[in-house]
């Protein structure tokens, strides 16, 4: 029998307040997270709820799912746990269909960027003879509320806010190439790390070691490989161009151009924005250069259980049994964890620029994933 055959069920923990949520636990019918590298982190919880003798309701009146409230969830495999997200309630909702035994109470939840998407601010951050970089504008509207995990990236001559702190980061996140967001209390504003250790491997087709259900691999040629910016020559009437190329760390051994397929290089021209600093649309157009890059998608399912692991976005994981060409590292870009009443499941989806296969499974023929 082996080491998977003794794994426990992964179980969801919730807790709110400060509290883990036990005597709803009967009632507790699903939890679906939402993570991704663009985009605030998201929980749905549903939970049955009857109406009890004093006609209260179990769970909607048990003083406990209210909105602004702090909320967590954990993947719990026994031995340990490892955090899933972290944030506030959003927003509830109850369903008291016309069978009462079909009663729901829905509960809405975000990650702890809806702390920076609460107030529509105006203010001016910057300006010609007081500039700031962005890495200070972050760590000043951070505060006290946040850790925080940022690089300077550009320095601005002027810039203005007209909406919500977090619409703001995430578009000088966009202007500097960065990734903007949240993870268990920390503020993150920095550039995709590609040089880190890897997540435990993802395993297809590996006998006893495998904990992919399903995985399959999109790779798309029809992404450009250069991005290229019309601006004013120094002299004379003409306007020079200037091209950028990905200058990401590769996650294989040959790069997913058309020039590595024999092609000569798929060019694309970047509107430059309006306003902007030549120093800002540089820096946007070698973002989308990277972006652009991402020519190899990965999407698949786990079971969470026999990976024993919370699969996290903004991080590096291995892929292996799937060959030489796609086998290897990939950027992960979305999960979805599923707890329900049978298992735990993730959904992903995962990107890469290169393709094969430069790297090993960890633990050699053990089981990955195991303390």
């Amino acid at each position: 029998m082996s080491e998977q055959d003794f794994r426990l069920p992964a179980r969801c923990k919730i807790t709110v307040d400060g509290d883990e949520i036990v005597d709803l636990l009967a009632n507790f019918v699903e939890a679906t997270v939402e993570t991704s590298r663009k985009e605030a982190s998201v929980c749905t919880l549903v939970f049955d709820t009857v109406r009890l003798e004093d006609e209260t309701w179990q769970v909607q009146d048990a003083d406990i799912f209210l909105p602004w409230k702090s909320f967590r969830i954990d993947a719990d495999f026994g031995d340990y746990t490892e955090e899933v997200m972290r944030g506030y309630i959003k927003e509830v909702r109850v369903e008291t269909p016309e069978q009462m035994g079909e009663a729901k109470v829905i509960i809405l939840c975000q990650d702890e960027s809806m702390l920076l998407d609460r107030e529509h601010i105006r203010k001016v951050w910057s300006k010609e003879d007081e500039a700031m970089s962005d890495g200070d504008i972050v760590r000043e509207m951070a505060g006290d509320a946040f850790e925080v995990e940022a690089e300077d990236g550009l320095a601005n001559v002027s810039l203005y806010q007209d909406g919500t702190s977090i619409q703001l980061l995430r578009d000088r996140a966009e202007a500097n190439g960065f990734e903007c967001y949240t993870r268990a209390g920390t503020l993150y504003f920095k550039p995709p790390q590609l040089d880190e250790d890897p997540q435990p491997s993802l395993m297809v087709y590996k006998g006893e070691r495998t904990n992919c259900l399903r995985f399959s691999v999109r790779h798309d040629g029809h992404k450009p490989d250069q991005i290229g910016v019309f601006r004013a020559a120094a002299t004379g009437t003409e306007a020079d161009q200037e091209d950028f190329n990905p200058n990401l760390t590769l996650l294989g051994k040959t790069a997913a151009t058309s020039e590595n397929l024999g092609l000569t290089p798929f060019h694309w021209q970047m509107t430059r924005p309006s306003g902007a600093t030549l120093e800002e649309v540089k820096s946007r157009a070698q973002a989308k250069a990277n972006e652009f890059s991402w020519k190899i998608e990965g999407e698949g399912e786990l079971d969470g259980s026999l990976y024993g692991h919370v699969l996290l976005t903004h991080k590096l994981v291995g892929v292996y049994g799937i060959g030489e060409t796609y086998g290897g590292l990939y950027y992960v870009d979305k999960v979805t964890h599923i707890f329900a009443r049978v298992g735990y499941r993730q959904s992903f989806k995962l990107l890469r620029n290169a393709t094969g296969r430069n790297t090993e499974p960890e633990g050699g023929d053990s089981l990955a994933g195991v303390r």
